[in-house]
Order: C-alpha cells, then sequence, then structure tokens
C-alpha cells in the first residue's frame, strides 16, 4: 500500500506543480501584457467585474490554486506512505 501512496502522490505532486505554474503564468499573462487599443477602450466601459482580462486572470488564478492544491496532497501521500517505514 505504501507504494501507490508514493507513486500517486508523486504524480500528484509533478503534475500539480507543473499545471499550476502553467495557470499562473496565464493568470499574470493579462496584466503584464498591453492590450489592444480598441480593446481596452470597449472594456473600459464596462464594470470592473465584467471585463474580459479580470475573469480570465481571476480564472487562471482560482485553477492555480486548485492544482496548487492537489500538489500538496501529493505532498501529504508521500509523507503518510513514508511515515510507516
Amino acid at each position: 500500500m505504501a507504494v501507490v501512496l508514493l507513486v500517486s502522490g508523486l504524480a500528484l505532486v509533478v503534475l500539480g506543480g507543473w499545471r499550476g505554474y502553467a495557470n499562473s503564468r496565464t493568470a499574470l499573462a493579462p496584466l503584464v501584457h498591453e492590450p489592444e487599443p480598441t480593446r481596452a477602450a470597449v472594456e473600459a466601459g464596462r464594470p470592473f467585474y465584467r471585463r474580459s482580462r479580470i475573469r480570465r486572470s481571476v480564472r487562471a488564478a482560482l485553477s492555480a490554486l486548485a492544482w496548487l492544491v492537489l500538489a500538496m496532497y501529493g505532498l501529504f501521500m508521500i509523507s503518510v506512505a513514508t511515515a510507516g517505514r
């Protein structure tokens, strides 16, 4: 049983860390890059919570946090697998 926990934990750490990093880069991209002037003028008239750049950034940030929580669970599985030795 410890081997299954160890392998599953390692897989979760690698996958969760990789996807969390990729989603965090996606979350920061709209904030770093300059928007298209016409689209920026159209979105300036919208309420703050309805702007597509903000919504996309928040969605990617929440997704990154979810993946990192899975990676932390993988670390927990590894610690449980190695605690019995």
